[in-house]
């Protein structure tokens, strides 16, 4: 078994679970996803064999991940809790760093930037704790799927 086996191979996100997202976001989005396709170590609990399929939704303000793969399937739910205040927080700098990168000189968008990815850092972290026995990924994947993850939550 080689470690290419253990990987994404597709990403759904349930329409029906996404929030309504500005333009940044939305791209955001679609970057974290074309990179999760490009490279990802992902390698649910059980599973002999990959790649998988994943479909990310909220059910009932949980977390939905179903994944399947050869002869393998299996959905996780995760609850929101652990992550709302990391991701009310990251909300609030997103604008922040979008505001600057209009407005603010080089220094101010890279201090704003630096506070953004320690946030998105500690929500990476949060989200491979909560996987913890049930989906190993690595930090990239984990940052990849944490933007995903966020994408649930946006309000407008």
């Amino acid at each position: 078994m080689t470690a290419g086996d253990h990987r994404l191979a597709s990403i759904d996100i349930d329409e029906l679970s996404l929030a309504p997202a500005t333009r940044d976001v939305e791209h955001e989005r679609q970057v974290a996803i074309f990179d999760l396709l490009e490279e990802n170590s992902f390698q649910p609990e059980g599973a002999a064999d990959g790649p998988y399929a994943l479909k990310i939704s909220l059910q009932d303000g949980r977390l939905a991940l179903d994944i399947t793969g050869q002869g393998f399937k299996r959905r996780h739910l995760l609850s929101m809790t652990p992550f709302k205040s990391i991701i009310r927080d990251y909300f609030m700098i997103c604008e922040s760093y979008y505001d600057a990168i209009r407005h603010a000189a080089p220094a101010q968008i890279e201090t704003v930037d630096m506070g953004r990815r320690g946030l998105h850092n500690e929500g990476s972290e949060k989200l491979r704790e909560r996987l913890e026995g049930k989906i190993a990924v690595d930090f990239d994947t984990a940052r990849r799927l944490f933007t995903l993850i966020c994408a649930l939550q946006r309000r407008p």
